[in-house]
């Protein structure tokens, strides 16, 4: 059998699991966390930033940080609902 992943995209947090022969094992960040918070930011210096280290900072920084990106995907990029995240 090949190798399988199974990726859950919340809106957040996420997380990964990888087949371990016949049981499904959860992939941990290095921390030992079993999910990331669903963060994506981008900072000052212009570094990207993802999970638990882009939502600590997203309060300083709302402006570079999106938070729930589940919403939107497979909508039109120039749809109502999109437009409305950028608010």
């Amino acid at each position: 059998m090949g190798k399988i992943i199974g990726i859950d995209l919340g809106t957040t947090n996420s997380s990964a699991a990888i087949m371990d022969g016949a049981q499904p094992r959860v992939i941990a960040t290095p921390e030992g966390q079993p999910s990331v918070p669903s963060v994506f930011a981008v900072d000052a210096d212009g570094k990207h930033l993802v999970g638990a280290q882009a939502a600590r900072q997203a309060e300083h920084n709302p402006g570079g940080t999106v938070q729930a990106t589940k919403r939107p995907i497979g909508r039109n990029f120039h749809s109502t609902s999109i437009d409305r995240t950028r608010e």
